[in-house]
């Protein structure tokens, strides 16, 4: 429950006050020189964390850090050298398959839409988002686990799943702040609240909004 008197539009200035206060800047978690360095990790880091992708991606971009070299690396020393993240068979095809439709389709350059990324192999509406708006500043609100939880939990949104807390967290916060506001709340739901072992107490934003 809120507490007495704070509306919805106060308890969202207050969320974006604390989040600003504490993130001033907001690092792309996941290393990366360039559009395409960029759609790798992010696809390889589905169901696998930050930290191991970062481990794993100097590896394979070293062996190739683009597209036109990517589509020649075969598809299992690809997987070789992503197994540490997971989902390795279906990561590698997918690394191997949209980096051969960029060379042919798109002279290997990213697409800068929606539309496109998303029919490249292996890249979903969150992955397609977090490229529109980090590599190419188009406003896009990226939600993951963090974001889903931390969004029912503030009351922000009761969506089911991701694409109807994306749907909710767009009406409430102002366009302008949704590539950095992400970043954000995943930083803040690392590192104040957790999905287990959560302490409202030692929560800013829960604790000040009275939610257990």
């Amino acid at each position: 429950m809120n507490k007495p008197g704070k509306s919805a539009a106060e308890k969202v200035q207050y969320i974006r006050e604390v989040l600003d206060e504490l993130y001033p800047e907001t690092p792309i978690p996941l290393s990366h020189q360039d559009p395409y360095t960029l759609l790798v990790a992010v696809l390889l880091s589905a169901q696998c964390t930050d930290e191991r992708v970062n481990q794993v991606t100097p590896h394979l971009f070293a062996i190739a850090d683009n597209p036109f070299d990517m589509a020649k690396v075969p598809v299992e020393e690809i997987q070789a050298v992503i197994r540490p993240c997971g989902l390795s068979p279906a990561k590698s095809k997918a690394i191997s398959g949209l980096s051969k439709i960029l060379v042919e389709k798109y002279s290997g350059n990213v697409p800068r839409t929606f539309e496109e990324l998303e029919a490249l192999p292996g890249v979903g509406h969150k992955t397609a988002s977090v490229v529109m708006s980090q590599a190419f500043g188009f406003p896009a609100f990226p939600v993951d686990t963090h974001i889903h939880r931390l969004a029912q939990r503030w009351g922000l949104s009761s969506g089911k799943n991701v694409e109807q807390t994306e749907k909710d967290l767009k009406a409430v916060f102002p366009e302008d702040c949704w590539n950095k506001l992400h970043l954000q709340i995943i930083f803040y739901g690392r590192q104040f609240c957790p999905a287990r072992g959560h302490d409202p107490v030692k929560c800013p934003i829960c604790n000040s909004l009275n939610i257990e």
